[in-house]
């Protein structure tokens, strides 16, 4: 049974208070006495190379919705190349004025709306100083200065150069220390604050990746997420003590200060990022997950009150995934993750980091359409293709949405199997549901979506240069339809190994779209590069259909079938006709899908009743499946007769919705 946490304050014992209090000195100082070492390793049983090792201060100012942080980085260089200078990204500037690229790019989707004057978010350093090997400190910051390596946008401010007046040669670790202050936007990209909820995501200086290509440190663009090294993360946050705190990785000490503060330090390795929360009105609870052969995983869940009642269904898709990703392609490893019931209008639902990802619940839940389900298993699906596997999200997001879109549509279909389609009103937060019309992975896979505009961008285009209003297209809804096309053309048995072996070859590293490829032909024993050429390499869409079926009565009492099916468009895939006749008798041709017509003459005693081109449905990115069957007598579950009892159903709730009101 779920136990309420945090509500209930005892004052600790004078000797935990002092033991405790010297704890937290010792992390304060953290590494910041250690001179600059060369030839770094990893220390033995580290998963990842921990090449960026932050070590964080910060006191959140809830009066004047401020950070200040001061923060020691050990940063070892894992590139083949020396470098001079230091790369950091200033996410927060992109909500300092209207002219950041950020802004620019959300203008272009017709979505942007102008914060209010307390509204506007930033991120301001002060200092940053180098860690000589002598223990000396070098002032660098009078050098540091703001670049925009993709689009020049002078005003853009989301990414800082710092020289640093020597070479830091291949494997060779330098120490930087940097105070930094930051004003809270209101909410927007999934941070901010809500009178007094806190969500704090991308809020502290963040070095870029150095490559052997030189440094990968894209300015904050709309349609992206983000890219770090591995690191060891040691942070400690100061909030008034009323607050409720959750965060990466796990607590290690809390300390209440004289000043009506309490500090809290967490500690997490072997991630690439940091996030946290901060309320006084959280429900704070906890169970653990267990299963026989994977490790056991401590859940922490903070609600909102008023979802208090949804407390179940947040584990429930939490362990959903904990069990078969784990059973599929290997156990998560850290042992606790935290998941975050964000307040009303933040703006946190759906977000994903290092053992914290926030879920999606509604004021009035419904039964039959599975929203916090859907969410949380989601991002928890993200701890792999996201947290673990650690993807370039500026420039390959399909790698991580995508998949994980595509694996946590199994995961709702195989574990919540009671799953209707739903509209919702007045704001969102009346529900009706259509307890006649199943929401399938097929919906999960972002059919509709994709429909929309599949030639948006040609995939491989890197994200960040994507159309801002078309990019989950390309990331989410593609990538879901022609991995979802690979498992019904492979088995899913070949396809749970392709991504295993992914999973297992990848994670902790960062693998580019090349890497996947290979795996895919070498597991599956197939040479694939026509169907990635086509759906990675092109913006070409996939659309088969039935040209015409004419049966005609000969003399001799026999009967002439002509099948005419047609690709009308440019790409293409091997599909099957099925031919059935009215005697029940049923032909189906395997064609390849290379002309632009094929045409099948059937001479049988019996007429042709239906046709109908992929009727296994294993082309999932195509387009227009109405068109794809044809019938020469009425019968039940025709495609367009499906389509159309569906369109009906939405008309009909249209109606009643619009009666309300009259």
């Amino acid at each position: 049974m779920a136990a309420i946490i945090g509500k209930i304050r005892p004052v600790p014992d004078r000797r935990v208070v002092l033991f405790l209090a010297a704890v937290f000195a010792v992390g304060a100082i953290g590494t910041r006495g250690q001179s600059v070492q060369t030839n770094d390793t990893p220390e033995p049983g580290a998963r990842s190379p921990r090449n960026a090792n932050y070590d964080i201060d910060v006191r959140l100012d809830h009066a004047a919705r401020t950070l200040s942080g001061r923060q020691m980085i050990r940063w070892r260089n894992t590139s083949a190349k020396p470098t001079s200078e230091l790369q950091f990204h200033l996410y927060w500037n992109a909500w300092r004025n209207a002219d950041s690229t950020w802004l620019r790019e959300r203008k272009m989707t017709r979505s942007y709306t102008a914060p209010p004057r307390d509204g506007w978010g930033a991120m301001d350093v002060s200092s940053v100083r180098l860690h000589e090997p002598s223990g000396s400190t070098r002032d660098l910051t009078s050098h540091m200065h703001f670049i925009a390596p993709d689009d020049g946008n002078a005003l853009d401010r989301t990414v800082m150069a710092v020289p640093l007046g020597r070479s830091v040669e291949p494997n060779e670790t330098i120490q930087v220390e940097l105070a930094w202050t930051s004003t809270i936007p209101r909410p927007v990209a999934r941070t901010g604050y809500v009178e007094d909820f806190y969500f704090i995501a991308q809020w502290f200086p963040k070095l870029g990746v150095l490559e052997d290509s030189g440094w990968n440190t894209h300015q904050f663009h709309a349609p992206t997420e983000f890219y770090a090294d591995f690191g060891v993360y040691d942070v400690r946050i100061t909030v008034p003590s009323p607050f409720i705190v959750g965060a990466t990785g796990r607590r290690t000490a809390r300390m209440d200060n004289s000043d009506g503060t309490t500090t809290y330090r967490y500690h997490e390795e072997d991630v690439h990022d940091f996030a946290w929360t901060a309320s006084p009105d959280y429900i704070d609870l906890a169970r653990t997950f267990t299963h026989p052969t994977l490790p056991p995983v401590e859940i922490r869940v903070l609600l909102q009150p008023e979802h208090r009642g949804q407390a179940e269904r947040y584990f429930a898709a939490t362990e959903a995934v904990l069990k078969r990703y784990g059973e599929w392609f290997g156990p998560y490893p850290y042992g606790h993750a935290t998941v975050v019931d964000p307040a009303f209008q933040s703006q946190a639902d759906g977000m994903e980091y290092p053992t914290f990802f926030t879920g999606r619940a509604r004021y009035l839940p419904s039964r039959t359409r599975q929203t916090p389900e859907m969410t949380v298993a989601h991002e928890t699906g993200h701890q792999w293709w996201y947290g673990m596997v650690g993807t370039n999200e500026f420039e390959h997001a399909w790698m991580d949405e995508g998949i994980n879109t595509y694996l946590t549509a199994r995961v709702v279909d195989e574990a919540f199997t009671d799953n209707r389609w739903e509209l919702r009103y007045f704001g969102g937060h009346v529900p009706w549901s259509f307890p006649d019309i199943a929401f399938t992975r097929l919906d999960n896979d972002r059919m509709a979506g994709y429909r929309d505009n599949p030639e948006a961008d040609v995939q491989a285009t890197p994200t960040f240069r994507y159309w801002p209003s078309t990019a989950s297209t390309m990331s989410y809804n593609k990538t879901a339809l022609w991995l979802h096309t690979l498992e019904r053309h492979l088995g899913w048995p070949v396809m749970q190994r392709i991504m295993a072996t992914f999973f297992q070859r990848w994670a902790f590293k960062h693998p580019q779209p090349a890497d996947f490829f290979r795996i895919v032909n070498e597991v599956s024993g197939q040479d694939l590069t026509w169907f990635f050429d086509q759906v990675y390499r092109s913006s070409n869409t996939f659309d088969y259909g039935v040209q015409d079926l004419v049966s005609e009565r000969r003399d001799e009492g026999t009967y002439r079938t002509t099948v005419i099916v047609r690709r009308y468009g440019e790409a293409t895939f091997p599909v099957d006709v099925l031919t059935t006749f009215a005697d029940g008798h049923e032909i189906t041709e395997k064609w390849n899908g290379i002309d632009r017509r094929a045409i099948y003459v059937y001479d049988r005693t019996s007429r042709a009743a239906h046709v109908q081109v992929d009727s296994r449905r294993v082309l999932l990115l195509d387009t227009a499946y109405t068109n794809n069957s044809r019938t020469l007598e009425p019968r039940s579950g025709d495609a367009s007769l499906g389509w159309a009892a569906r369109w009906m159903g939405w008309l009909q709730d249209l109606m009643v919705t619009y009666a309300f009101f009259l």
